[in-house]
This record gives structure tokens, sequence and C-alpha cells, in this order.
């Protein structure tokens, strides 16, 4: 048998650009431009892969092959901790490697993680997806980005991309840039900002994820001063790839070049030059790619598209594949199955709720603090649409892509399950989701524990004007606490309407969105561990004052940035 030919770019001893300039000189256009695209996972195929030279499949919100792993799991694992997590860089640096780890052992070496928008306005429907309205606070957190694709060596040159090796994964900052920043917080709407403060406000943490050598960027659908970023050649290509000399490659969002125009897909031969030429490497074309494929080689035969646009593009996407190891370890390494949804991992998962919760009052209204609870009462009154909930728990990006209501999404532990599990085997629990004023003041409760909060939601979905508990949750609120003392458990996904009841509320904090460990939210509530965290965006009195973030002159908030009362727990935290 004939020996195989020796092919540089199959030869991980040779250095990273040879093997790049090697391939790349031996593919045709229609690869190259195949290299090019992203296309979803229900369409694509063994055929379609290989006919079209597909360059990456997506698994979309809430999109997963049936009884298998789902990609959706990691990926909202990593937005579960995010909703989280307030001020440990370190302990999100250990949640990226345990996501790394998920997401290889369903065999995903990528990861659209992590988001670092900076969300000015809680408006916003993607503001929980933001670490903070502080810029400073989402730069600390692209501590991630080394968690999940390991540390840079310390010879390792900058801006360039790096992931460590088949038990780490590719990151993705996103969304470039300004996303959190719009107009009344509307999702994909105009940041109407100056380029001073573009520059120091959402600009900084991507300085901060090209020096951790993040792979991949992707672009926002918001736009900057009326101009779509996903055709905004200054800001991908000038300052992006040019000035920051970011070396890895440029992703679109979701048919996001499609929105370039108004309405979306209205000119789509013009979406994909703008697009393209604007320095977009690899176009998130969802469903309909041959349209995409067919339109850009037409526009580089026409000499629209320069074909050194394309070369840039695929050198990119190759350099990315190459660092990550995937010419060497194509497939899944089915030696990590054990790790999806590990003990280890729930234990983190756990200490980054207990972490992150912000208890905001304390007894202020009585004459001495509520919290921590007393495991050992006569009787407790659990109530709140949120107490028995594990989909609200969760939020949105879990299992699908706007969430789910309901306890059999996943497994988990509800607060009204912690609570059962944690007081006293004496203590009786009753739980009533909604009881009136009577019913509380007859019962001779010792005190109650209400959970409400916000029904799940992602994107656009979750814009909202009023910023208001869901549901019966006020009402709820004014009948437990007009009758015995009590505790507000807010799942929230930022902070939302509390002026109201305040004056009625012996003990308020904010849970966000502590998805499947329930127990984190009973380890602070009754002092095993003290509550430790601190605001990491403002909480507002009123919608009125927004947006309002710290440093504005019109600084009145109910519960003002970096605000977090703390407790002595039993264990250290």
């Amino acid at each position: 048998m004939a020996e195989a030919e020796y092919l540089k770019y199959k030869d991980p001893k040779q250095p990273l650009d040879t093997r790049i300039k090697d391939l790349v000189d031996r593919m045709t256009l229609e690869e190259k431009i195949g290299q090019m695209v992203q296309i979803e996972r229900t369409v694509a195929s063994t055929d379609v892969v290989n006919k079209y030279y597909i360059g990456s499949i997506l698994s979309g919100g809430g999109s997963a092959p049936k009884a298998e792993a789902t990609a959706n799991d990691w990926v909202d694992m990593v937005n579960e901790f995010q909703k989280g997590a307030t001020r440990d860089p370190q302990l999100v640096k250990r949640i990226g490697e345990a996501t790394a780890l998920e997401a290889r052992a369903t065999g995903i070496p990528y990861v659209f993680a992590p988001c670092i928008a900076v969300c000015r306005d809680p408006r916003w429907g993607r503001c929980y997806e933001s670490y903070s309205e502080d810029h400073k606070i989402v730069q600390a957190m692209t501590e991630l980005i080394p968690g999940l694709q390991g540390d840079i060596p310390p010879n390792s040159p900058k801006s360039v991309p790096f992931v460590a090796g088949n038990k780490t994964v590719a990151a993705c900052a996103k969304h470039y840039v300004g996303d959190g920043g719009t107009t009344k917080g509307i999702n994909e709407n105009n940041t109407v900002i100056t380029r001073h403060e573009l520059l120091s406000i959402p600009m900084p943490a991507y300085y901060n994820s090209i020096i951790k050598g993040v792979s991949t960027i992707m672009v926002s659908y918001s736009s900057w001063n009326g101009q779509k970023m996903h055709a905004n050649y200054e800001l991908i290509t000038r300052f992006l790839k040019n000035r920051l000399r970011f070396r890895g490659f440029v992703i679109s969002d979701w048919e996001g070049i499609d929105r370039i125009t108004s309405p979306p897909h209205a000119n789509y031969t013009y979406s994909i030059e703008a697009g393209v030429n604007a320095g977009i490497d690899m176009v998130m074309t969802s469903y309909n790619f041959t349209e995409f494929l067919d339109g850009l080689t037409l526009l580089v035969k026409n000499n629209v598209v320069p074909m050194s646009r394309i070369e840039d593009a695929v050198m990119r996407v190759l350099r990315v594949k190459f660092v990550m190891g995937l010419f060497e370890n194509p497939l899944a390494d089915y030696s990590l199955a054990d790790q999806l949804g590990s003990q280890e991992h729930r234990e983190l998962a756990r200490e980054a709720v207990r972490k992150s919760l912000v208890l905001l009052n304390n007894g202020e209204t009585a004459d001495k603090p509520l919290l921590p609870l007393p495991k050992k009462a006569s009787k407790i009154l659990v109530s709140g649409s949120h107490a028995d909930n594990l989909g609200y728990q969760c939020g949105g990006w879990t299992i699908q892509w706007q969430g789910l209501s309901g306890n059999n999404i996943t497994s988990g532990t509800t607060i009204l399950n912690a609570i059962k599990n944690t007081v006293d085997k004496d203590t009786e629990i009753v739980y009533q989701e909604n009881p009136s004023l009577d019913y509380v003041k007859s019962n001779n409760f010792a005190y109650a524990i209400v959970v409400v909060g916000e029904t799940p939601y992602a994107e656009t979905k979750g814009d909202s004007l009023n910023l208001t508990i869901s549901g019966n949750g006020g009402e709820t609120i004014n009948n437990v606490c007009g009758g015995v003392k009590c505790v507000v458990v807010l799942i929230t996904g930022r902070p939302v309407v509390m002026l109201p009841y305040v004056d009625k509320i012996e003990g308020l904090v904010a849970a966000w969105l502590p998805g499947s460990e329930g127990y984190g939210v009973t380890d602070v509530l009754f002092g095993d561990y003290g509550f430790s965290g601190k605001l990491a965006r403002t909480w507002f009195k009123s919608v009125d004052q927004l947006p309002m973030n710290v440093g504005d002159s019109h600084y009145d908030p109910l519960f003002p940035f970096g605000f977090g009362l703390t407790t002595q727990g039993l264990k250290n935290n």
C-alpha cells in the first residue's frame, strides 16, 4: 500500500501559520466560502456538510437532538452561573472549567460565552446575561474565558486565540459592541453614545477578552448611533482586527446579516456584501444557507467582495480550528460522559448561588434582624409562584430558548424542597401559593417565606417597560407579609419594582436566577453560610428614573450599586 502523502497542515509539529497557509493554498473558492458559514443542526447532515464544505454547525435556542445529551444543557449552564455570581472572578473561572468539561462531554468544542454586555438599563430583556452595569466588574468576569479555554502560557503571543486541549473549549465574547446600552433597553435597538463613551463603557471588556486569548467574537444585532454593527467596517475591521490585533474569527449573530436591512432579508445580496466586507468571518445563517453560499460566490466572482477578504476570513476560521485541536481530535471523548451534571459541578453551582444572593433588607422595619431564620419553629408558611417551580428558578435559555415552567424540565431542587430538607424534622411546613390575609393571620405561623419574581424570558420577549413582578406576586407579598413576619425571596433576572412593598417586608433577598440548586438559597436563609453578595447593578425606585446608573447626576436608588447586608454563617463561604 502506498504511503500517505505528507501534508504540512496535518502535522501538529508545524508552526500554526505554516499549517494555515498550507491548507488555504490547497482549497477551492467553494471550500473557502463553505468555511464561512454556520448552519443550524436541523438542516445539517453528512451529505450537506460534504457537499457544501460547511464550516460550523450550531444548536439554536432550544434546538437539541431528542433523548441525547443536549448542546443547550451546557450553554445554559454557563448562563445559569452567569445569572448569579456577582463579584468573584476565581469562582467564575472554576465555572468556566466545569462548563467546558460538560460541553466537551457532549462532543461540542465551542460555546457562545461569555456575554460581556454592560447592561445600562434593566428594561433590556438580556440584562440577566450581563454581569453588571459597571464595566470594571464585567472586565473582571472575563476570567470565565481562561476557565473555558485554559490559561494562556506566559510566553504566548498576545491577541492570538488559545485553547488548551481537549478538555477545554473555544469561547466567544459577545455581542460586539454596545448591546447593553440601547435606548430604553430595547433589544437589538440603537445605542446612542459618543465614541469616548463607547470606548470607556462597553468596549473595555473586549480588551481583556482578547488579551486572554478569546477565540471568537460575536457581533451585536444593535446599532451604534444609527449604524448597524453587522455592517460596521470601522469597528469590526479597523478597530477590532487592525487596532486591537484580534486574530480569532468574528461571527455574526443568528441571521444577523439579514437584519442589516429593514425589514430583515429585504435585500440579501446587499446584506452579504455589507456584512462580509465589514469584516464578519463566519455568518450564522441558520436554515437557508445555500442562498448565502450562492450569493457570496457571485459577489466574489463579480469582484464586489475581494478575494483578500475571503482569505482573511478562512485563515481566521482555520486558525481557531487548528488551535482547538480539531484536526487531531475531531470527535467526542466518551470518557468525559460522567462529567455531565456531576455532583462536583452541582456543588459548584450551589456555591455560586449562595455567594451571589444579596440581602437587601433584614429587620429594618422590625426591632431585630429576621435572618438567618431559625430551623426549629412550630409552623412555617411558604408562599409564592416561584417557591416550587424549577423552570422559574432557571429562567430563560434553559432547555428551551424562552425557558419553561414546572419541575420536570431538568434535575434539581426547588426552593420549597430545599426548605423542607433544611429545617428541623419537627418543624411543620405549610405551602400555599397565594393565601388570603385571613388565612395567614388565623394560622399562627412562626414566620413566612415568600418566593416570587419574573417568569422566564429570553431576548426581545424579556424587554419590559414596567419591570413588575409577575402574576399574583404583589398580592402574595401584601397578604402574607401583612399577616406575619416574612422574608421575600426574589427570583428575577434584574431589579424589579419593589418600592410599594418594602415597608411590609422584614427580610428581602435578591436571589436572581439560581438555576437548579435550590439548596444554595437555603444555605444562607437558614444561616449555614452568611450572606456576602453585593449588588452589581443599581436597584431603582421607579422605572421613571431609568436609565439610572451609579455615578449619574440623578442617582436616587432604592438600593445603591454595591449594596448588600451581611450575616454570619456557621460555615465559611
